[in-house]
């Protein structure tokens, strides 16, 4: 293979994957800290792109899209959580319903904002990888666009520190508690449900923002991105903390955005080979279950590992 086609793969798995880990940090909160299987990311990936690219379309700055972007995902979530906490639905059905809602919401956006059209181009308007500041960059560095490769790792690097230092705060320990005990959080008179909405919100705004990111990556947004991307948030996840167990100095932020990279680098190394584009999802999904199945593996070896060692005492 042509080291420039490697160069090239490398590349777009690096955009891609940092998109990913942006991707995988949301679902991290649902999934690790709040222990609620949320499906409505599969709806709010596509309602930040979809969202961004109509604002942009309209005129308005990139960045300022791209917040305004997660702020539509963190409406999405509060939704998820309040048919949670204040009606008491089941937290699968909850995201089921989020999800089906936002295929309606996505569409009306989208018609309303392209004129009737179900597909946004930004071949022509400005997006984060054009405008200030990133347009001081050179666009060719050595002969490879790289800007793009610049501008999600900034972003996904960003989210990671915002992240860290949340969690640091007494709201973010309180939100770990409220996954993990929610006894606990009720015993220090606090409410278990807000934090439950609130990581809800967060989880759900950086999906939203991931897919606000591929949209500017790829200068176009449609209503099927989120097809599939719980199955790339939650194999993320899954990848990066396992692969990355024995690193007890690397934050589990970290791990994720890892484990995006080397998911998004097994999807283009497949592709490169001459895997269909339409066996995409597939793979995606086969990818998945051996994540399951590895995990599962490695839990099985250190369960061993740790009878043999009291056993042995």
């Amino acid at each position: 293979m042509d080291i420039k086609v490697i160069i090239d793969l490398i590349k777009v798995a690096l955009e891609n994957g940092f998109a990913y880990g942006v991707l995988a940090l949301g679902v991290y909160v649902t999934y690790s800290i709040l222990d609620f299987p949320d499906l409505s990311v599969d709806g709010t990936v596509p309602l930040g792109a979809t969202v961004s690219a109509v604002l942009i379309l309209q005129g308005m700055n990139p960045w300022l899209s791209c917040l305004i972007a997660f702020l539509a995902g963190a409406a999405a979530g509060c939704v998820t959580g309040l048919l949670h906490v204040k009606l008491h639905i089941r937290p699968l059905l909850c995201g089921i319903l989020v999800m089906t809602a936002l295929l309606s919401i996505n569409l009306m956006v989208m018609m309303q904002g392209t004129g009737g059209m179900s597909t946004a181009a930004l071949y022509n308007f400005p997006t984060i990888v054009k405008a200030f500041p990133v347009g001081l960059i050179p666009e060719n560095i050595h002969g490879y666009k790289l800007r793009i490769v610049v501008v999600t790792l900034a972003l996904a690097v960003l989210c990671k520190l915002l992240m860290d230092g949340y969690l640091k705060t007494k709201s973010g320990l309180l939100l770990r508690a409220a996954g993990s005990n929610e006894q606990f959080v009720t015993m220090l008179a606090r409410n278990p449900g807000v934090s439950k909405i609130l990581g809800l919100a967060i989880g759900n705004g950086l999906a939203a923002l991931a897919g606000a990111i591929l949209t500017h990556n790829k200068g176009s947004a449609d209503l099927q991105m989120g097809q599939g991307m719980v199955v790339i948030g939650l194999a993320s996840v899954i990848i990066g903390t396992s692969m990355f167990r024995g690193f007890r100095w690397m934050k589990d932020t970290t791990k994720v955005i890892f484990g995006a990279l080397i998911y998004s680098a097994c999807l283009q190394v497949a592709l490169a080979f001459g895997l269909p584009s339409s066996l995409l999802k597939l793979l995606q999904a086969v990818l998945f279950v051996l994540a399951l199945v590895c995990t599962d593996m490695l839990d099985g070896g250190l369960h061993k590992r740790a009878k043999a060692v009291k056993g042995g005492r």
